[in-house]
């Protein structure tokens, strides 16, 4: 069973969550960390930046993001490379040598997911990954039907997810329709998963992944398969859950050394 911290809001989840990368700095300063997009991890970052300005020191993390849209040029303001840049790699004062994204250029794109696991390896994998979930249940790219042994791939956008997506473009036309996205097995690898999620509107979503049947149709029923994942999540995400007592319980009896 996944660890379940209900807080009141993101603000408060994106501290809990800063804070655990921070001490996972002080023992580990070439920290491998996985970067999702999309407002849910934006607490997260904005709360690292804080600590960077403090003196927090990021420039020996190595980052790896979780997807990007096929066919937007990189310096397309929605495409994921410039997002990681504007959100993660400028605030956080990260390397950007030290930054991948995968290669969302139709000329190179059948081998674009090969590479990109290649990356991941070369990278000695991935210590921390940060995850959002969307309102059908996908994680990265990986839409319902996605194999839970699934490695980065092009994978093709559902509706529901475009949709969701159009806030950051001009229109729902404008999104793309195909991705290159870290797989399920790709970011079942990782050692430690926190997944976020923030609103009503994500709670059904969360619920069938924490506590419904590990299927194929609901993509983030794949963290019950994992062995270290924290969900991170405010009250109204949480809604739906029915063991969320239980999750308040062990969590105020949860010993302090344990962290998250």
């Amino acid at each position: 069973m996944a660890e379940v911290v209900v807080v009141d809001d993101a603000e408060a989840a994106g501290s809990l969550v800063a804070r655990h990368i921070a001490a996972r700095l002080e023992q580990q300063p070439a920290l491998v960390l996985g970067v999702a997009t999309g407002s849910t991890p934006l607490p997260v970052y904005a709360a690292l930046a804080d600590l960077a300005n403090q003196g927090l020191d990021l420039s020996s993390v190595t980052a790896l993001a979780l997807d990007e849209y096929v066919g937007l040029p990189q310096a397309h303001p929605q495409s994921y490379r410039s997002v990681v840049t504007r959100e993660v790699v400028e605030p956080l004062g990260l390397d950007p040598a030290k930054v991948h994204v995968p290669d969302g250029d139709p000329a190179q794109i059948e081998t674009a997911g090969e590479r990109f696991e290649q990356r991941i390896v070369d990278s000695g994998g991935v210590d921390v990954q940060i995850l959002g979930i969307g309102t059908g249940g996908h994680i990265a790219f990986n839409e319902p039907g996605s194999s839970f042994g699934s490695l980065t791939r092009v994978k093709t956008l559902t509706e529901q997810t475009r949709r969701d997506n159009a806030r950051f473009f001009d229109s729902v036309d404008d999104v793309p329709i195909h991705s290159v996205t870290q797989g399920l097995g790709t970011i079942l690898r990782a050692r430690h998963l926190i997944l976020l999620a923030f609103g009503e509107s994500k709670a059904a979503a969360l619920a069938a992944s924490v506590e419904g049947p590990v299927t194929a149709s609901m993509p983030g029923s794949a963290i019950q398969l994992h062995h270290h994942v924290t969900v991170v999540v405010d009250h109204a995400a949480a809604s739906e859950l029915r063991e969320r007592d239980y999750y308040a319980w062990a969590q105020l009896n949860k010993p302090a050394w344990q962290g998250i």
